[in-house]
């Protein structure tokens, strides 16, 4: 039967990257044995002109129903005035919600082609493979209250919850544990135990996970800014790092330049393994966002997006094959100095967003 992927354009750059994905899709259905269905809807600012709304009710139906869902990019400065309810980024947030995507895959992986494009010396990232396991659905972007008063002297007053269960906290760390099993086995745990009561109860067990069921596995806990600065310093001291919703989504940011653009990088977010099936709900985007400036110029980077089609065929469907086919594919495109320009120096040969992607098909056909 054939897999059934959701794909979410999204805004700004979105669908231009998003087009490199179908026509991977599309040669892979007619030249590999794989079977994928694509349907598409709409979120965040183009589902808010045509519905009011960030992601209908319709759209996200189909997105809980499907294998597999590929998302692209959402906002701008279009929207920056609707009702917050119905801000673009609601719609990505609602995804993460209601499919129980609680497990977000970030991978902060230097090309050795792309080493030079480091901010960062190059032997500082040359073979950098660092993997941020960061918690999707609780923290303080979901913990209520959240809310901005007005108190009785005329001043307004705003708060946001950090809140953690000690069940969300064991569940993003067995996923952190396991993957490092499948890595150079070594976790590291970035929280704030020594000024925030969530960071105490964080740290507590993960401590307690790691001795009782991964003692083979050894555990570092380093403070959330201090393991930011680390990044910068040394980074391949680093295999996994797992870290709550907020602290995950700003490290994850720190990482991603290590590598040289933000268009370089994929993630994954992941559910629960159904009880029956097995299978996780997943959705796949790219780290970077809209990009408004640059959408219509057909000059956007398509790799991250790619990238997370790669991360879908390994997590979703366990095509190992497949992934390390498309990964391979764009190494060969980047080794032979072609590129987007966020990531062209001096002497590459820089391409649009269709000719990278049509650079990275005919890889494909020569690995096949």
């Amino acid at each position: 039967m054939a897999h059934q992927l959701f794909l979410l354009p999204g805004d700004g750059i979105g669908p231009e990257i998003m087009n490199e994905v179908k026509a991977i899709i599309d040669w892979m259905n007619a030249n590999l044995d794989v079977s994928f269905e694509c349907d598409e809807g709409l979120v965040g600012g183009s589902a808010y002109d045509a519905h009011g709304v960030a992601i209908s009710e319709e759209d996200m139906a189909k997105a809980m129903a499907a294998d597999a869902v590929i998302f692209g990019a959402v906002g701008g400065p279009k929207w920056a005035d609707v009702p917050y309810f119905a801000r673009p980024e609601a719609g990505l947030l609602r995804l993460r919600k209601d499919m129980g995507l609680f497990a977000n895959l970030r991978p902060a992986i230097c090309f050795p082609a792309l080493a030079d494009a480091s901010s960062l010396k190059k032997d500082l990232v040359e073979g950098l493979d660092i993997l941020i396991v960061r918690e999707l659905t609780g923290g303080v972007y979901f913990g209520e209250p959240k809310e901005i008063v007005t108190l009785e002297d005329g001043q307004q007053r705003a708060v946001d919850t950090q809140l953690y269960t000690t069940s969300e906290i064991e569940r993003i760390t067995r996923v952190a544990f396991d993957l490092a099993k499948t890595r150079s086995n070594r976790v590291a745990s970035a929280e704030k135990h020594n000024v925030m009561r969530s960071g105490v109860l964080w740290k507590q067990v993960v401590s307690k996970i790691g001795a009782e069921e991964y003692p083979d596995t050894p555990l570092e806990h380093v403070l959330a800014d201090n393991c930011a600065m680390q990044l910068v310093r040394y980074p391949k001291q680093y295999d996994v790092i797992v870290c709550d919703n907020l602290f995950g989504d700003i490290l994850s940011d720190v990482a991603a330049m290590l590598t040289g653009s933000l268009g370089m990088l994929p993630s994954a977010s992941l559910g629960a393994p159904d009880a029956e099936t097995g299978k996780r709900k997943a959705m796949y985007e790219p780290v970077h966002g809209s990009a408004p400036d640059i959408a219509g110029k057909g000059i956007a980077n398509p790799i991250a997006m790619i990238a997370s089609f790669s991360m879908a065929l390994r997590y979703s469907f366990e095509m190992i094959k497949e992934a390390e086919m498309l990964d391979a594919a764009v190494a060969k495109v980047l080794e032979k100095g072609l590129r987007t320009g966020d990531i062209a120096k001096e002497g590459d040969t820089v391409v649009t967003t269709k000719e990278m992607g049509a650079a990275v098909i005919e890889e494909l056909k020569a690995l096949a």
